[in-house]
């Protein structure tokens, strides 16, 4: 997820909602964990590292010289000068015209925006308790100041007199979509309100913003608070030794010596369940995954989430919609609700039924094994595996001394953007960074010149959040002359000191994944921040990180990445057929754990606010969604329930189909490039030239013909998730 505060400001509440992260270490207090002091306000002030520009290159953060205590302070500078910026707009005495307002507006917040970038991004990948403190705090400020500029009624006159004369201006095509945007962005935060529908839509904005911060952080912290505790090493029979040692040494953190800790990921389903042998450790993880959000208790987040729905469905109201769902989808490419049930309700079927055929086969196997029981959600993945191995003669745990992450990162996904793309990387150990694991890379173009710099953040740790993703820390502007700084967060387990880290597949596909976000950061080529790089529709900004993940088992990259980290004797063929081989297998558990969630967050988000579920009702609404759409599968449950299902209090309410959308985009894609002679320099220029550089300076679904020369095929994702007819 990219950052800009430039004028369209609808991105701050999503940072503070979607990018927060909890920290056990209520002593840290900089960003670089060697630093122990603690400089007071007066000084912080006086040094403030955010009230001017980095004078590193690129403007790359200057991590080492910020602390805690510089945050707050730079926020209320920060929000008090864009104000002073916005009024000297709005108090001109000429008439409006694109250089007095529309490039003002884009060149303002400067302050809040160096601020806010490394505040969220450090809120998700290093935080802190003070961290945590400040984000409470701040939530409901940003959300004021946000509605302090767009219900400016001073302001929204001379951007709609802009909008009505847009076409005899004389502005290039960028310009004229800034003003359209511009326009469309303050109609939706409710600048055509009266006086008092704007006060509700102010009291309505801040709740909102208090009950996302409280959700996201109950969630973080109910994750550290209910990490499985195991009392002997023969319950987890079936890991591996690197395994069991990372739970002794996370217990040995815990002050438990000689017991072993299992920290739980944000998804339900949990990666130790495919090795552990001890069936009722298996069902105490998995109960434990689904009890979050609704087990009673301080992280308990049922009445926050009935009470965002309710606020949520009034707020669309107050603008003129019939739910949340409507309002989201008006600003995405899908549009309109009924689309996107559509497209859903096209899926699901295929999608269970597959999953019924793989749960058949699962129970199979248990009988054959003599077991005396049904197939349980927290058997799954367990008995998958072993089917896995059945069926394809394959163990996903061989592939790992194959996938060590060095040889991934610098052979597998630099090697793959390089071959496409023609960019070189050299590591920068002596730039700053917030954290002894992380690595920053400049990124050279073909013709030698310097494109970006990027952060690599691998590792998961008690300071970052679950889940990968990336973010801008410098967006890429020609207004302003800048070129992009962009940051790939990871949660790949780091192993015991002095042993290699060893990837999973799905571990890998993620690197590339991410690192996809990060190419679509790096080649924006836009004249506006606003358009920068990922700042397109919610359901359009996962396509080119999906295209990326291709590259992850292209042969030709496979081969050059996937060497034995101790012998460097490559992956034996063989063992890459497998690879191939069983792709598809299992499909219909992955199709139907993520149908469930995007049905359950659409249903959530079509209600009117006196239909919405009351806290006691929730957990049980989820479940008759689900049984509406025939998408309920008792050995199934949901990527992600809707009460610890953090992506819908943030960037995607209504909008977690993004993913299914985006890859109908995806697959069609890489079939353009299989018909078009694969991974060559000529097919990535085109792509890069074409739709990458582009950012959102352009509708994205235009994008996309121009690429394509057509509208998009589904027929590719089909074949990919295994949902053609049997």
């Amino acid at each position: 997820m990219k950052t800009n505060l430039h004028t369209r400001l609808t991105f701050t509440l999503l940072m503070l909602i979607f990018m927060s992260a909890c920290s056990d270490n209520a002593e840290q207090t900089t960003l670089q964990e060697t630093n122990e002091t603690m400089t007071t306000n007066d000084t912080a002030d006086a040094t403030n590292p955010f009230y001017s520009a980095s004078t590193l290159p690129l403007q790359y953060p200057a991590f080492d010289q910020i602390t805690t205590d510089h945050y707050l302070p730079a926020f209320e500078r920060g929000m008090a000068e864009h104000i002073e910026e916005i009024a000297a707009i709005v108090n001109q005495a000429g008439d409006p015209t694109f250089e007095n307002t529309m490039l003002p507006l884009e060149e303002s917040g400067e302050l809040l925006n160096r601020v806010a970038t490394v505040f969220f991004a450090m809120s998700s990948a290093h935080t802190n308790d003070a961290i945590d403190e400040i984000e409470v705090e701040i939530a409901p400020r940003l959300s004021t100041h946000q509605d302090q500029i767009f219900l400016d009624a001073g302001l929204f006159a001379r951007v709609q007199d802009l909008y009505e004369r847009r076409n005899s201006l004389g502005l290039d095509a960028e310009s004229v979509r800034l003003v359209e945007e511009n326009y469309k962005d303050f109609v939706r935060a409710g600048a055509q309100l009266d006086g008092e529908q704007k006060e509700q839509l102010k009291a309505i904005n801040l709740e909102l913003a208090e009950l996302s911060t409280s959700f996201s952080q109950n969630v973080l912290d109910e994750v550290n608070a209910k990490a499985i505790v195991v009392d002997s090493a023969e319950e987890l029979t079936g890991l591996t030794e690197a395994q069991i040692q990372t739970a002794a040494d996370a217990a040995e953190s815990r002050d438990m010596l000689g017991k072993f800790v299992i920290p739980l990921l944000n998804t339900s389903g949990q990666p130790w369940l495919s090795s552990l042998d001890n069936r009722a450790l298996r069902q105490r993880i998995h109960e434990t995954s689904l009890s979050r959000g609704h087990s009673g208790g301080e992280f308990d987040n049922r009445e926050i989430l009935s009470r965002t729905a309710t606020l949520r469905a009034i707020k669309s109201r107050l603008l003129g919609f019939n739910n949340h769902a409507e309002y989201i989808l008006q600003n995405q490419t899908a549009q309109t609700v009924a689309a996107v049930n559509q497209r859903l309700a096209d899926l699901t079927p295929p999608a269970i039924a597959n999953a019924r055929r793989e749960a058949a086969d699962l129970q199979a196997m248990i009988e054959a094994e003599g077991g005396e029981f049904q197939l349980a959600s927290w058997d799954w993945d367990y008995y998958a595996e072993k089917v896995r191995q059945e069926r394809y003669d394959f163990d996903a745990s061989e592939l790992k001394p194959y996938l060590e992450a060095n040889n991934v990162l610098f052979n597998g996904v630099f090697f793959a953007a390089n071959q496409i793309y023609g960019i070189t990387f050299e590591e920068r150990p002596e730039l700053p960074v917030y954290q002894e694991d992380v690595r920053a890379f400049e990124v050279f173009d073909a013709d030698g010149s310097t494109l970006a710099f990027v952060i690599m953040d691998l590792y998961a740790r008690s300071t970052k959040r679950g889940g990968a993703w990336m973010n801008a820390y410098v967006s890429q502007s020609n207004l302003l002359d800048r070129k992009p700084v962009v940051g790939n967060h990871l949660n790949i387990p780091k192993p015991p000191e002095g042993e290699p880290t060893l990837m999973t597949f799905d571990e890998v596909t993620t690197m590339f994944h991410e690192f996809g976000h990060a190419l679509h950061g790096m080649f924006s080529d836009v004249t506006y921040p606003s358009f920068a790089g990922t700042s397109v529709p919610r359901d359009f900004v996962e396509y080119p990180s999906q295209v990326n993940e291709m590259w992850s088992d292209w042969p030709e990259v496979l081969e050059n990445y996937a060497v034995h980290y101790e012998t460097g004797e490559p992956m034996p063929r063989d063992l890459l057929d497998k690879v191939f081989e069983a792709q598809k297998f299992n499909q219909g558990f992955a199709s139907s754990e993520y149908l469930m969630s995007s049905i359950g967050d659409m249903a959530l988000h079509q209600l009117t606010a006196d239909e919405v579920p009351s806290a006691d009702e929730i957990v049980e609404f989820e479940r008759q969604a689900l049984a509406d759409a025939g998408a309920l599968m008792e050995e199934i449950p949901p990527r992600y329930h809707l009460t610890y299902f953090s992506h819908i209090m943030g960037g995607y309410s209504a909008g977690y189909y993004s993913y299914i959308w985006s890859e109908v985009l995806d697959a069609d894609t890489v079939k353009w490039f299989e018909e078009n002679g694969g991974m060559n320099r000529e097919n990535g220029q085109y792509f890069r030239d074409t739709l990458l550089s582009k950012g959102g300076s352009v509708e994205a679904m235009e994008l996309f013909r121009n690429f394509r020369g057509r509208e998009p095929d589904v027929t590719p994702l089909l074949e990919r998730r295994g949902l053609t007819p049997q």
